[in-house]
């Protein structure tokens, strides 16, 4: 039996909770949920906010890694996610995969460590996924994607050959054209259709809001 660590206790930690019973880890195990590590100055505004169960179990850098932890890190921030990779990795702990059962993996998929994948998504042939990553439901990545670390997938998609790089946030309803690389550090808003290629640390955007008229015939 592994205990799973939670690190969070926000709106990601409140949503990953409520879909643990349907859920598995990376290897299969067996799992319970120990509980959270959250800051004593945030759990009146998180913890008892959702009303979660299970217990904090102290601070991120106070927490002492037992050997059946398992960890994954549900939070958005991410500088803070950056430091809670760094400190959980200095004392070796475990990360393993969360995911959903209703999710459609394909036979060849290439998973790293650390990924949360909501309900009902889709991972077409031959992707390489990386770790850390964050997929909410009805996010579908097609055939031959390849996706770095630490990116934030919301109800978004990725077609074909798509080559993701670090540390990006896609909003809701976006969609990534086939063959494109989206570089790090990026933020591609919400119903965004990409089809040319995003450099590093830019903001994908529609430049004007576009309003539909219905006219309606009068007759003479």
């Amino acid at each position: 039996m592994k205990n799973l660590v939670i690190v969070g206790a926000g709106a990601i930690a409140a949503e990953v909770t409520s879909y643990l019973s349907n859920s598995y880890i990376s290897d299969d195990s067996e799992f319970s949920l120990k509980g959270y590590l959250e800051y004593e100055d945030r759990i009146e505004k998180y913890h008892k906010y959702y009303e979660l169960e299970q217990p904090v179990l102290g601070e991120l850098e106070d927490y002492i890694v037992k050997e059946d932890d398992v960890f994954i890190i549900a939070v958005l921030n991410m500088p803070f996610k950056q430091k809670a990779i760094k400190i959980l990795q200095n004392k070796n702990a475990r990360f393993t995969n969360l995911i959903h059962a209703s999710t459609n993996i394909a036979r060849t998929v290439v998973l790293g460590h650390g990924n949360i994948i909501y309900p009902n998504c889709i991972f077409g042939p031959k992707c390489q996924i990386g770790n850390f990553n964050i997929l909410t439901s009805y996010s579908f990545i097609s055939h031959d994607c390849i996706i770095g670390d630490c990116n934030f997938f919301a109800t978004s998609g990725l077609s074909g050959y798509v080559h993701v790089h670090d540390n990006n946030n896609f909003g809701i309803r976006s969609t990534v054209l086939p063959n494109i690389s989206i570089g790090s550090n990026n933020i591609i808003q919400a119903g965004m259709i990409v089809d040319k290629d995003v450099p590093n640390d830019a903001t994908v955007f529609h430049r004007f809001k576009e309003k539909l008229m219905i006219i309606k015939s009068v007759e003479t």
